[in-house]
């Protein structure tokens, strides 16, 4: 499958945020090593394992703000977060030295590194801050896109902003009369047609000149990539799917790359999460006595069905009247449930289905056999999201909150058929650091408030 990175777009901030803690980190070793051992160093694993966990604790933390943080974000959160960081690769490293590394090594190394962690950590506080100040005048402002369409099409975009990781301002542009939009600092971003069918052979000649001058030309389908990185399926038409190629990934290589990582990961959570699911599993028993786990029939890869289990977080009644969404303040949820649902414990059980095969970790979240009977009447394109093995997480889960509605269902879609077009490696990469940040953060499965 060709290699597409759209989602990079809207966290251009955060990779150069981390590519400059990497240079910087090199730097300060470098330096350091010349002071002290009047020779060049030799780069090795643990140094390198060493700034990887320093850049995916910024990141889980919360140290690389995005565009939408970084306005609120104040000077003291920078520096709690990156104190917060400092401790944790402090003590990670310590780990290292104690587990692996000899006496004599210990010592040297402890003498060495730590001072390289200080300075590193108070300079990259500074750095950030830096970066956050001269960034600011460019974020302050919200992209223009020109529309050409229907009041409809117009009112649907209008209505699909509000869950976009790009701010941006949405205009009405009548080709007979519009003057030659400068891209230039200040002018629209680009334009979005409805429908190039439809347009007569002068205007269409007029968009290609305003885009052979710079002006970005998009289709709903493009724009929606770019801006919402989404794809809401009443924007999204039969023809589009063609075009556009929503199906599942084919290369190999991912293929065999994303089953790996499924086992390792699996493996290794369920190993280091042995003692946390014994403790759950006795609360859970100790709370009404009722069974630790629950089970569900849910729709798997191509629409088969399976049993998963996960541990139980509702009464054992909850269900009494049927299958149906939850809510926020849902009475059925106990206070361990609450707990578990939050920090999404109580989907661990999960992970011997990734191990089998069944799911993966990163996918669609599989819904309810007789729940999607009604999904799929009413949602245009809701089957799609089967060509993929559902997941533990996914791009709908890291950035939408809890569904309970057909709305929500909708919404999720959009992410999920976005997902589709755009599976990689590096986007299921980005899939689990944004899931470790919810986690961490506590911001699990709960359901919205509002959409608007």
């Amino acid at each position: 499958m060709l290699l597409r990175l759209p989602w990079l777009n809207s966290r251009r901030r955060l990779l150069v945020a981390a590519l400059l803690d990497s240079v910087l980190f090199v730097l300060l070793y470098i330096a350091f090593f010349l002071g002290r051992f009047g020779v060049s160093p030799d780069w090795n694993l643990p140094l390198a394992a060493l700034l990887g966990f320093w850049l995916t604790g910024s990141y889980v933390i919360g140290r690389y703000y995005d565009a939408q943080e970084m306005r609120s974000a104040a000077a003291i959160n920078q520096a709690i977060r990156t104190l917060i960081t400092l401790m944790l690769s402090i003590g990670v490293f310590l780990v290292w030295l104690w587990l692996i590394a000899s006496p004599v090594l210990a010592e040297t190394s402890r003498g060495f590194m730590v001072p390289i962690l200080l300075v590193f950590a108070l300079s990259s506080g500074l750095m950030q801050q830096g970066l956050n100040c001269l960034l600011e005048e460019r974020f302050s402002g919200k992209e223009l896109w020109l529309l050409l369409g229907q009041a409809g099409f117009q009112r649907q975009l209008h209505q699909e902003l509000g869950w976009s990781r790009l701010e941006a301002r949405l205009e009405p542009v009548d080709l007979s009369h519009a003057a030659w939009p400068d891209p230039g600092q200040g002018g629209p971003t680009g334009l979005v047609v409805e429908s190039i069918e439809d347009l007569d052979p002068e205007q269409v000649q007029t968009l290609l000149q305003w885009q052979t001058r710079g002006l970005t030309v998009l289709s709903p389908v493009g724009w929606c990539e770019q801006v919402l990185q989404r794809f809401p399926p009443r924007l999204v038409r039969s023809q589009d799917l063609l075009r556009a190629q929503f199906t599942a990934p084919q290369g190999s290589i991912y293929r065999r790359l994303k089953r790996f990582g499924d086992v390792l990961v699996s493996v290794a959570l369920l190993w280091s999460t042995a003692l946390l699911l014994l403790t759950a599993a006795l609360l859970i028993k100790l709370e009404d006595g009722g069974p630790v786990f629950y089970g569900q029939w849910r729709s798997g890869l191509d629409g088969v069905p399976y049993m998963v289990w996960k541990l139980r977080s509702m009464r054992v009644d909850a269900e009494q009247a049927g299958s149906q969404w939850s809510s926020r303040g849902d009475p059925r949820i106990t206070r361990i449930g609450r707990l578990l649902r939050v920090t999404r414990i109580d989907e661990l059980p999960q992970l011997w289905a990734v191990l089998t095969g069944t799911m993966s970790l990163i996918g669609p979240r599989p819904e309810r056999p007789e729940i999607e009977e009604d999904l799929e009447r009413q949602i245009p394109h809701y089957r799609l999201r089967h060509l993929i093995r559902p997941g533990l997480s996914g791009w709908a889960q890291v950035n939408y909150p809890y569904g309970a509605s057909l709305e929500d269902a909708a919404n999720k879609l959009s992410y999920d058929l976005y997902y589709l077009r755009n599976a990689s490696f590096w986007m299921d990469l980005l899939i689990l650091f944004k899931t470790m940040r919810l986690v961490i953060h506590a911001k699990g499965a709960l359901p919205r408030l509002d959409l608007r």
